[in-house]
């Protein structure tokens, strides 16, 4: 662990140096991620504006779910272009140079580029909305609660990493994956907004079969004491059932990967 923790440190002081040699390019980066950002908060807006109420949700309640949406958002941004470039790797053969590499593939093709002007856009803004939504909404600060909230996010972050790991490893299957950025974006859009607004089925799906819900609502649910011992322990769970699963997928994937030579 100390080992990956040593390269995880490196590959962020290389991404950062190669991302700050045109200067220009990073912060015109921020600056794009800024005008995305915006964007995103105009559901504030129009949420605040109207005086939507989702059951006992107030739009105080519905700023933190969309903050931790940002927030999430930007971690993963973090390492999002490692999966979409996955394709491209294994097309042109650049795949072959890291099997010999004396270190877990999948953790230096997923976690080898990291992408910061998008994170610390939706970061920064994401932990404002929060804070705000929070102290708006009058919800008690405790050790435990921000504990919580603090452990759930991590748990929602690995759920993140290995629930849309795998559906990029069709790569090693068909080469080209472009197409599915746009089906991976659009699960990912589901959690700008409570998942009560969903019906009955959709939340099941969203929470048991693709617990993409998991990953946003659940720390919100969790601050606003609306979250079950139940729901608690399948926050938990579920991450490590998603890792294991991409983690076999991801060894088969790389089973049939037979080189650019080829």
């Amino acid at each position: 662990m100390r080992k990956y923790l040593r390269l995880t440190g490196v590959f962020m002081k290389l991404s950062i140096m190669s991302q700050l040699e045109y200067r220009v390019n990073f912060i015109s980066g921020v600056a794009v991620e800024t005008g995305w950002m915006l964007v995103k908060l105009l559901y504030v807006a129009v949420v605040y504006r109207v005086g939507v109420s989702i059951g006992t949700f107030t739009p105080d309640h519905i700023m933190i779910f969309i903050g931790i949406y940002v927030l999430m958002t930007g971690f993963y941004m973090l390492y999002y272009p490692n999966f979409t470039g996955m394709g491209k790797m294994v097309q042109s053969g650049e795949l072959d140079m890291y099997l010999v590499k004396p270190v877990s593939l999948q953790f230096i093709v997923t976690l080898r580029q990291w992408s910061f002007p998008m994170f610390l856009t939706n970061m920064t803004a994401g932990t404002i909305l929060i804070i705000t939504g929070w102290h708006r909404a009058g919800l008690p600060v405790s050790f435990l609660r921000v504990a919580g909230f603090l452990f759930l996010l991590v748990c929602s972050n690995l759920l993140t990493y290995s629930l849309f790991l795998i559906p990029n490893l069709l790569a090693f299957r068909t080469v080209s994956a472009a197409g599915l950025d746009s089906a991976t974006a659009a699960l990912w859009d589901f959690n700008n907004m409570p998942c009560m607004i969903y019906g009955k089925w959709m939340q099941r799906i969203g929470t048991y079969i693709l617990p993409v819900f998991v990953i946003t609502n659940f720390p919100g649910l969790f601050l606003m004491g609306e979250l079950s011992p139940v729901m608690f322990l399948w926050a938990v769970v579920s991450p490590v059932l998603a890792f294991i699963l991409a983690r076999v997928l991801w060894k088969k994937a790389v089973r049939s990967y037979s080189s650019a030579s080829s």
